[in-house]
């Protein structure tokens, strides 16, 4: 089913998606000091501070990345599954979570490649990076002219308008009630992947590009420092 046969469905995803972001911008936020104890505890990095990933193995980064984006896909098929049942009823609120779920998946894969978000330019950064994983390129002269309040919405409209015809193309089949609560879950399972994916590369361009450096940052621990897996 195209996306141009369902008009008014693209227009409620597309509203949906912003106001979701808009929330999820305003309220979730990953907490770095929490993540950065999980990266040491749960996947062994020998690291004290975030600048200790640029002297982790490059290999090391991909494949702690790769099961923090897997992660996200199973919470985002959970959740695909059971407001799934309701079919298009539920697909206006299954988005504003979605959305929240791959917004964090996108602040932890930044905080994992060394990217922080504790400034404006660095939280607008992170919506740079959101927006290149819905495909949107985002000069950087349009940063550069806005200040955060009104770069953020801004970003978050073209995410929205971009995303939605993403959506509608998947989603479309949701208006089959008998099947939309194993379809929610993998729609939404492919939608993070392919979000977190594209994210992912972004971050890993700006590490490489920040990575050659002449000494050995601060925060990296030697191995025998290393903390132990809980």
């Amino acid at each position: 089913m195209s996306e141009t046969k369902l008009p008014w469905l693209k227009s409620r995803v597309e509203e949906a998606l912003q106001r979701g972001f808009t929330r999820a911008y305003e309220t979730v936020k990953v907490d770095p000091s929490r993540f950065l104890l999980q990266l040491q505890a749960g996947y062994r990095l020998p690291i004290t501070s975030y600048q200790g990933v640029y002297s982790v193995d490059l290999g090391l980064l991909e494949e702690v990345a790769g099961d923090v984006t897997k992660a996200s896909m199973r919470i985002a098929a959970v959740e695909g599954a059971g407001l799934g049942l309701g079919g298009v009823i539920t697909l206006i609120p299954d988005l504003g979570i979605l959305a929240g779920i791959t917004l964090r998946a996108i602040q932890r894969l930044s905080l994992l490649y060394g990217f922080e978000y504790n400034t404006e330019n660095e939280i607008a950064e992170l919506w740079i990076a959101a927006a290149s994983a819905a495909g949107v390129d985002i000069g950087r002269e349009l940063l550069e002219k806005e200040v955060l309040n009104r770069f953020v919405p801004r970003v978050i409209r073209r995410i929205a308008v971009t995303a939605s015809t993403e959506v509608v193309e998947k989603w479309a089949g949701r208006v089959i009630p008998v099947a939309s609560s194993v379809l929610g879950a993998g729609l939404n399972y492919y939608f993070v992947r392919a979000w977190g994916e594209r994210a992912q590369s972004h971050f890993r361009k700006k590490h490489l590009a920040l990575r050659e450096r002449p000494a050995q940052p601060a925060g990296i621990l030697s191995p025998g420092d290393w903390p132990s897996r809980p």
